[in-house]
């Protein structure tokens, strides 16, 4: 799997360096809310749920904001519908892409991603055209200039983990979407602090572009993150090893 979830790296990084924390705590809050509208309050009952909230712990969310988002999907006090819908698209060089969105407003959604896709070299592509490529997983990076492959290697495969491999300045754990939590606490009570912790969509195999396709796929997943339904944006786009990001 390796190289399979760089970009996701890249963007969590991008996420917590610059002034777009905001909308990503507002993304975070929306799936807080719409996963205790369906499945209640609490999260030992609600699996979306803690898979939100320990999102929201990874992007250092305060603990007040959570539970205002658990209390509006709870009070439905606003009475909005979120409908949830999967974008199937490819970017330049043929990369796959999948855009998950949460909206309540489905024309405006649709809109907004067509736009997108179009203005940066891409095509939308019909129900499951590139969906198939991709798996639910369970993804957890640590810092790789703090810790040692090796060392987070034995507890996560002991604690059900399918895969350790380092990426760059990245050690990534790999699980099922059900081991996730058991893994994630067995490496939290060893005294491992992860970056990122959240189930993501991973492609089975990549593609790799030369760089400059590369650096448009990437300027492309950037303008369809930015938009406010858009949840989570998954590629199968290979990262270089040798190739320098400005993640400011």
């Amino acid at each position: 799997m390796s190289g399979h979830s760089k970009w996701s790296s890249i963007k969590h990084k991008k996420g917590t360096a610059d002034a777009r924390r905001g909308k990503i705590f507002s993304k975070i809050i929306k799936e807080i809310t719409v996963a205790s509208r369906l499945g209640g309050g609490n999260p030992e009952d609600n699996p979306r749920l803690r898979a939100a909230i320990l999102k929201a712990k990874s992007a250092n969310m305060p603990k007040d904001n959570i539970e205002r988002g658990i209390k509006k999907g709870v009070g439905d006090t606003d009475g909005t519908n979120y409908f949830e819908n999967t974008y199937e698209a490819y970017g330049p060089g043929g990369v796959a892409i999948l855009i998950d969105t949460l909206t309540d407003n489905k024309n405006r959604t649709a809109a907004d991603v067509r736009s997108t896709v179009t203005k940066n070299g891409g095509n939308l592509g019909k129900a499951d055209c590139v969906a198939y490529l991709f798996k639910r997983k369970g993804l957890i990076v640590f810092d790789a200039e703090q810790y040692s492959e090796d060392e987070i290697f034995d507890i996560a495969l002991e604690s059900g983990a399918e895969d350790v491999a380092k990426e760059g300045n990245s050690i990534e754990v790999i699980t099922s979407p059900e081991s996730f939590e058991n893994v994630l606490n067995a490496l939290q009570k060893a005294g491992y602090e992860h970056t990122m912790a959240e189930v993501t969509k991973i492609p089975d195999n990549t593609v790799e572009l030369d760089i400059e396709k590369t650096q448009k796929v990437l300027k492309f997943i950037e303008k369809l993150e930015d938009l406010d339904d858009v949840q989570n944006v998954s590629t199968n786009l290979e990262i270089p090893e040798n190739m320098n990001f400005d993640i400011e």
